[in-house]
C-alpha cells in the first residue's frame, strides 16, 4: 500500500526531474505489478496497520501505477492498475457500497477507504476511458450523497445501507471524497456533486484552528470530534494532505 502512494511521488519526480526518479518510478512500478496475484488482488506483503484480507481500497495502489502509466507508457503497469480495479468491482454492491473496505470493521467501512476506493476507481475511468468505471463510480458517489448529513459532512463509518454508523466524522474522508465528487462534476456535470463537495469541504475547514500554537495551527484532525474514533486526539499529516488537494480542486472549478 505504501509503495503505491510513494508512486504517486515518483511519478510527478519523474515527470519533472527523470534522471532522478524515473528509475526508482520504474522498480516500484515492476514491483508492484510482479507482486499482483492473478486475479488482480495485492494479498502478498499486507499492511501491519489494518487487520488481515483483502483490501478493495486498494485501488489506491492502482492509481499509484495509473500515475506511473500517465508519466511512461507501460502495458504490464497499465494492465495491472485496472485488473486491481476490476476485482475490487466484485465486491461493490448493486447500490454502489463495497464490502472488504476496511481497515478493521468490513460492515461499517471508513469514508476514509471508501474515499480510497473510489478515487481507484474514477482513476480507472479517467485512464481508460472504459465507461464501466464511470458507472461504477457513480453508484459509489451517488450513494455518498444520501449519507451526507445536514451540516454537510458524512459519518466516519458507513453501512452497507449508507447509513451513518457513529456520531463522528472522519475528517480525511471528507475531503476524499469530496475530491471524487469534485472530479466527477467535471465528468457529468452533475451539479448535486459539486454542492456536496463544497459543503462537506467547508466541514472542514471549520474544524481548522488558524491560531494558537504552531504545532497544531492549520492541521486537520482525525476526527471530529478529535474524541472519535478514527485518529483519536491526532492530527494526520495525510488529513491535511487531503484537504490541500480538496480544496485547490473547489478553488479550480469556482463559479
Amino acid at each position: 500500500f505504501n509503495t503505491g502512494q510513494i508512486l504517486m511521488g515518483l511519478a510527478d519526480g519523474a515527470r519533472r526531474w527523470p534522471d532522478a526518479y524515473a528509475e526508482p518510478m520504474r522498480a516500484a512500478a515492476d514491483w508492484l505489478t510482479d507482486t499482483q496475484d492473478s486475479d488482480g488482488c495485492w494479498r502478498r506483503h499486507p499492511t501491519p496497520f489494518a487487520r488481515p484480507g483483502e483490501k478493495a481500497y486498494e485501488t489506491h495502489v492502482a492509481w499509484g501505477l495509473m500515475e506511473a502509466v500517465r508519466t511512461e507508457e507501460n502495458a504490464a503497469w497499465r494492465a495491472a492498475a485496472l485488473r486491481n480495479v476490476d476485482w475490487a468491482l466484485t465486491h461493490q454492491a448493486d447500490n454502489g457500497w463495497f464490502d472488504r473496505c476496511c481497515l478493521t470493521d468490513a460492515a461499517h467501512p471508513l469514508t476514509h477507504t471508501l474515499g480510497y476506493v473510489l478515487r481507484g476507481v474514477v482513476e480507472a475511468w479517467r485512464l481508460s476511458g472504459d465507461s464501466r468505471y464511470l458507472e461504477a463510480a457513480v453508484r459509489t458517489a451517488d450513494g455518498l450523497l444520501t449519507a451526507r448529513r445536514p451540516d454537510g459532512a458524512l459519518p466516519g463509518r458507513l453501512g452497507r445501507d449508507w447509513a451513518g454508523h457513529v456520531a463522528w466524522s472522519c475528517l480525511t474522508g471528507n475531503v476524499q471524497i469530496a475530491a471524487c465528487w469534485l472530479l466527477l462534476h467535471g465528468d457529468t456535470g452533475s451539479p448535486d456533486y459539486r454542492e456536496a463537495a463544497i459543503a462537506a469541504n467547508a466541514f472542514v475547514r471549520r474544524t481548522i484552528r488558524l491560531d494558537g500554537p504552531t504545532g497544531t495551527r492549520g492541521g486537520v484532525k482525525g476526527s471530529y470530534p478529535v474524541s472519535g474514533a478514527y485518529g483519536r486526539y491526532e492530527y494526520l499529516n495525510w488529513a491535511a494532505k487531503f484537504a490541500v488537494d480538496a480544496f485547490l480542486m473547489e478553488m479550480d472549478t469556482a463559479e
